[in-house]
């Protein structure tokens, strides 16, 4: 029987695998690493001074690192001092990080190339690297447990390379059929070259993912666990455009991943991404739905007259969300004489295009409108004035869209304000006191505060946990995939505690018998909340 937690650890620490190497080459190739093993303790300013760093970025390279566990760091929010010093691993990781060459090398290489097809040149370079990785690069376990624990820590960092944008490759290409899952299969059946094709089986083989006999390769458990969830996999993956620039990131042009309005986004592959988060939400809202039932099961005069989506994307949350009260609540039964009102809103006018649709595919009657989640005051003439709703009579809805919001300076700065976050933030690569992303974020829900006292603004949102905790939970948790691609793309996760603390300044509380976190302990990155006013 396979060890299914153990099988899930692994996830995680391949998600850890793709944000960590390359942070680490790009500080080992300025000989940042060298500089703090020299100077055990110094801070982030002394660090970004020397080696004309862009002092933002440089803030959660080194936060990723310490959640790794392979250094120490502390914030001091007072003084805005961050303090970085080494530890018992320090000299043992730094030593191991040109293990990391070779992924590095392959991410900057495949970027020439589609990210979901196999071209020969970069596929040539993994086979390499799989090679290697088989001999276990040639080093010597340690008995030393501290040493052999990072040794593999490191080595599994690789293998995430090796397996991460292999698995949604194939996903996204329909490897993870039935029919593959099911029966064994041949090379060939699937792949237009069966010779590289091959090469990738007989390292899952390896890996003790497939069964070979006889030229046939077949799923063993293992192999299954991973299929079945390889768009875990997709989010962090989606990203790694972003990680093969980290050299300018960290020491050159911030902005070498900016684009345009209107131009396509080069700093993640968004088709990837909405496969990625597609597979990760349905946990989640299986719960929203529990709220939105019981909301829509109350007295007639109780409930809000619709639903608003801000960030509809696709459609199919709010297509959800209307099929559930249809089906399963007391609403459902009274559309006719009390219809749901339901308001897509993006920002992004191809999302509307897809939005107006696939709800239209759906015979789902709804008004898509352009909306910027930074001015609800603008989407609340809006409606008012074309469509004569009233956004404060809707329950407003978001998933994981808050933390996206464009970057603000606060007009309104709490000199008094010290913030509890142990966050790392940036915009184009300048650092951002936590005190200041918690003066943003009072404002941005202060916005939204009078609109959604009434019936509420339910939230699936992303946080970040402490990196000692991190540290602590190596393989127990996605956090440091979620700190470093929200971090180097500009986004502002918080913990649930500040999240919180910060909505009741703003007048919003949360329900607390609605309010969930995944997972339900310490380490939790996920909540779900409904807050209203007093």
């Amino acid at each position: 029987m396979t060890d299914k937690s153990q099988l899930l650890s692994s996830i995680f620490r391949h998600l850890d695998g793709l944000v960590t190497a390359p942070v680490a080459i790009a500080l080992k190739k300025k000989s940042v690493l060298e500089y703090i093993l020299e100077k055990e303790q110094l801070s982030l300013s002394e660090l970004t001074n020397v080696f004309k760093a862009n002092e933002g970025y440089l803030n959660i390279g080194l936060r990723l690192l310490a959640s790794q566990g392979f250094l120490e760091y502390e914030v001091n929010n007072q003084t805005q001092e961050i303090t970085i010093a080494i530890n018992e691993k320090t000299k043992t990781a730094f030593s191991l990080f040109y293990l990391y060459e070779d992924v590095v090398d392959l991410l900057q290489l495949s970027t020439q190339f589609h990210p979901r097809q196999f071209d020969d040149e970069p596929f040539e370079k993994l086979n390499l690297i799989f090679e290697k990785y088989k001999k276990g690069y040639g080093i010597t376990l340690s008995d030393d447990s501290l040493t052999n624990n990072i040794q593999n820590q490191i080595l599994k960092h690789i293998e995430g390379y090796l397996i991460g944008p292999t698995i949604v490759r194939l996903a996204m290409n329909g490897m993870f059929h039935k029919y593959f899952m099911e029966t064994s299969f041949r090379p060939e059946e699937f792949h237009k070259s069966p010779e590289n094709f091959k090469k990738i089986l007989d390292f899952f083989v390896h890996l003790g993912w497939f069964l070979e006999k006889n030229g046939n390769y077949q799923f063993t458990e293992a192999g299954l666990f991973f299929a079945k969830r390889a768009s875990a996999y997709g989010v962090t993956v989606s990203y790694l455009p972003t990680f093969a620039k980290m050299d300018d990131l960290l020491f050159g042009n911030p902005d070498v991943l900016r684009t345009n309005e209107g131009e396509n986004e080069i700093h993640v592959d968004r088709e990837m991404n909405v496969w990625g988060s597609g597979g990760a939400h349905d946990t989640y809202f299986k719960v929203v739905d529990e709220i939105l039932i019981k909301l829509f099961n109350l007295p007639i005069e109780e409930q809000p007259k619709g639903i608003l989506d801000m960030g509809c994307g696709n459609g199919a949350f709010l297509q959800h969300v209307f099929e559930v009260i249809d089906r399963q609540t007391l609403r459902g039964k009274m559309l006719d004489e009390y219809p749901l009102f339901l308001v897509g809103a993006d920002y992004n006018q191809t999302a509307l295009k897809v939005t107006r649709a696939n709800l239209i595919k759906a015979d789902i009657w709804a008004k898509v409108i352009w909306g910027d989640i930074g001015r609800p005051d603008i989407l609340s003439n809006d409606l008012k004035e074309n469509y004569n709703i009233d956004l404060k009579d809707l329950l407003n809805v978001r998933t994981f869209l808050d933390h996206n919001r464009i970057w603000a300076e606060p007009q309104q700065i709490n000199k008094d304000r010290v913030s509890t976050s142990t966050g790392a933030f940036a915009y184009r690569g300048k650092r951002i006191s936590n005190n200041l992303v918690e003066d943003n974020l009072l404002e941005h829900l202060q916005r939204w505060s009078p609109y959604v006292r009434k019936f509420g603004l339910l939230l699936i949102e992303l946080h970040t946990i402490n990196p000692k905790l991190t540290a602590q939970n190596i393989g127990k948790t996605p956090a440091i995939a979620y700190d470093a691609t929200h971090g180097f793309s500009d986004q502002y996760i918080v913990e649930i505690d500040v999240f919180n603390q910060i909505a009741a300044e703003a007048g919003l509380f949360p329900d607390k018998t609605f309010f969930k976190r995944f997972p339900d302990a310490e380490t939790a990155t996920v909540s779900i909340n409904l807050l209203k006013g007093k």
